[in-house]
């Protein structure tokens, strides 16, 4: 069981969690603690906090252990607070460990911080106030997310905006230009999900519209072809995109247009795309098959045979 010992709220905290827990059970949750705790557990736990209310609010850090539990998917009180979505006790133990930057910034097993479950879990008030304590941005959870790509692909408006006006220059910097394990980055997330106001946003504050994936060399451009989306090629044409940027394999943006039905986006970039740009790569070279080998499969020349240490003469 869980045991922490933690200033509670004066108000009552709620009871039976069968309603939330299916309201958050989703697939690209990847929520460690929703369920870490059985409801009598939890209860306990309430009742605990409740208690400790009456304990001086100036003992030394080293007099709350509560710091120091964990449950077995490595969650600390603060990260069950805040998946529990318990706002009062959220605020009042962030507002305990201010400048503790190593439980702040803590992660649980899945690497998540604080942050990245406020963000999960659209308390956008909750990662402000992280972010005021010290919670550090650019921290990734096991998919190389940092909470900014968890906004951005989730697309939370209200938490993008939180991050990326507490988070410093250099921070933000950084984070816009950051890839995820996937090669992603925010910008390429929110395209991706279709998310024209966050792109828009992103761009504006020095996102790089012309970002490749390390894995293809696909810009935003190149995504929103491939997910036929019109609206989002006219924005992302309208906030600097290059039509002209190739992907590793040689494809521009006009070029991927090539056997799809949405003839919009094919006028859209046809008439600013390079002629050279326009046809599809040869994908193979037609003068190998002009010209024939010397030699067929059974006669290809050996030179470097060796049997029992001589070398044998073909």
């Amino acid at each position: 069981m869980f045991h922490p010992a933690a200033p509670a709220p004066d108000r009552a905290l709620d009871g039976p969690r069968d309603a939330l827990k299916k309201e958050r059970l989703l697939e690209d949750r990847h929520d460690s603690g929703l369920d870490s705790m059985k409801d009598e557990d939890y209860e306990q736990m309430v009742k605990e906090l409740q208690e400790i209310r009456l304990e001086t609010q100036t003992a030394p850090s080293g007099a709350e252990p509560w710091k120091q539990q964990l449950t077995e998917d490595g969650d600390s009180f603060l990260h069950l607070a805040i998946i529990h979505e318990e706002k009062a006790l959220t605020l009042e133990v962030v507002r305990r460990v201010k400048g503790d930057l190593a439980f702040i910034n803590f992660q649980n097993n899945l690497q998540q911080t604080p942050l990245h479950l406020a963000v999960i879990t659209s308390q956008p008030d909750i990662a402000e106030a992280l972010l005021e304590a010290g919670c550090d941005p650019e921290l990734r959870d096991f998919r190389g997310n940092t909470p900014l790509h968890l906004a951005c692909e989730q697309g939370c408006l209200a938490s993008v905006g939180v991050l990326t006006q507490s988070s410093g220059t250099q921070h933000l910097h950084s984070i816009l230009q950051a890839t995820n394990y996937n090669g992603h980055t925010c910008l390429h997330l929110a395209s991706i999900h279709g998310y024209l106001g966050i792109v828009e946003l992103l761009v504006s504050l020095g996102a790089d519209v012309n970002a490749q994936e390390p894995c293809n060399g696909r810009t935003a451009l190149h995504l929103a072809v491939d997910l036929q989306n019109p609206d989002l090629v006219a924005l992302l044409l309208r906030c600097g995109a290059d039509v002209n940027k190739v992907t590793y394999q040689g494809y521009s943006p006009y070029q991927l247009t090539w056997g799809r039905p949405n003839t919009r986006i094919q006028q859209q970039l046809g008439q600013l795309t390079l002629e050279n740009l326009q046809m599809l790569p040869e994908s193979e070279d037609e003068e190998s098959y002009d010209t024939e080998s010397e030699f067929t499969e059974d006669e290809l020349p050996y030179d470097d045979c060796v049997l029992g240490g001589q070398r044998l003469t073909l």
